[in-house]
């Protein structure tokens, strides 16, 4: 059910959500955190979708927030309420401001949290220089931004330290977790063989892959290569994981996207499935915690820092 309020207010808003309730009962209650999705330019389908589907693990209250801030328009503010099919389990309230209906986002926002329940805040592509300095991440437990989304998704990773702040955290560290998860298993098992260096290969726009590389740096404390590759060799993502040790080099490689294979001295070769995850799977993921991401917040700052700059990769033309 889509329930809308052209030309409205805040407090109307607040009184439908209650009629909401009052009429579907236990279906609108039982919200266990806010999630705020900041968005400049149009309606974002694609984030509300992977939204509705993480309300099935975290039920919430949505909140949708477009601002235009064009002077030469008249002040307004239009709601659209969604229950039902249309929200999976949760609720969402898409707020559209204008003019100086939209100068100040906290005061659209405050009304419409759920009590004593957190607050998460979403940028899914027009993300604010400092996250945790912004309106809406000024009240928010948890701020999820997306370098994949931007025009230099690898040049702004590299940027996310120089504004962190506890509570932040990056898509493009999320879809790292399998690797890393994979990675730690392999190393977890016989021969316990120290690693000695290691090597990520990735596309050069890959802002996962400068991450990951980041993360082995830390934690090994081994030198990593970090090597972009050229597009005609691999257009997108992660391409490789190489650790070598004494006795052989382990290696997790993606011969394509999608799919993974995992190779170790002594050992047959395991294919594994290595899909791209999806905006939901990251999302639901991070909503798991409340509390900040301390290892993010170390690889981001540390991981950088002791990370070299990468080697780039040209594919030689005269070997097609």
């Amino acid at each position: 059910m889509i329930i809308s309020l052209p030309d409205t207010t805040v407090s109307k808003v607040a009184k439908a959500l209650v009629q909401v309730r009052e009429e579907g009962g236990v279906v609108a209650l039982g919200r266990v955190l806010t999630l705020i999705i900041s968005s400049k330019y149009g309606t974002p389908e694609d984030a509300i979708e992977a939204a509705n589907d993480a309300s099935r693990e975290h039920p919430m209250r949505v909140i949708v927030l477009r601002l235009d801030r064009d002077a030469d328009t008249a002040p307004r503010l239009d709601a659209e309420i969604r229950v039902g099919g249309d929200a999976g389990a949760s609720e969402v309230v898409v707020l559209h401001a204008f003019g100086a209906a939209a100068s100040n986002a906290e005061s659209l926002v405050t009304g419409l949290l759920l009590p004593d329940a957190p607050v998460v805040a979403w940028w899914p592509a027009d993300t604010p220089p400092v996250p945790a300095e912004s309106a809406i991440g000024r009240i928010a437990q948890r701020r999820i931004t997306d370098a994949s989304r931007h025009e230099d998704p690898a040049a702004w990773a590299h940027q996310l330290g120089a504004h962190y702040t506890p509570g932040d955290t990056d898509f493009a560290w999320t879809r790292v977790t399998r690797w890393r998860e994979q990675l730690a298993a392999v190393l977890d098992q016989p021969p316990y063989e120290p690693v000695i260096s290691a090597a990520v290969a990735g596309a050069a726009d890959s802002p996962s892959t400068g991450l990951l590389a980041a993360w082995l740096r830390l934690k090994l404390d081994v030198p990593v290569q970090y090597e972009h590759l050229d597009p005609r060799e691999w257009a997108h993502g992660i391409k490789s994981v190489r650790l070598t040790r004494p006795g052989g080099d382990i290696v997790l490689a993606r011969p394509e996207p999608g799919t993974a294979v995992l190779s170790q001295p002594g050992q047959p070769s395991h294919d594994l499935s290595f899909p791209r995850r999806t905006l939901r799977e990251c999302l639901a993921e991070e909503l798991r915690r409340m509390d900040p991401d301390l290892l993010y917040g170390r690889v981001i700052t540390e991981g950088w820092e002791l990370l070299g700059p990468p080697v780039t990769r040209e594919k030689d033309v005269d070997a097609d």
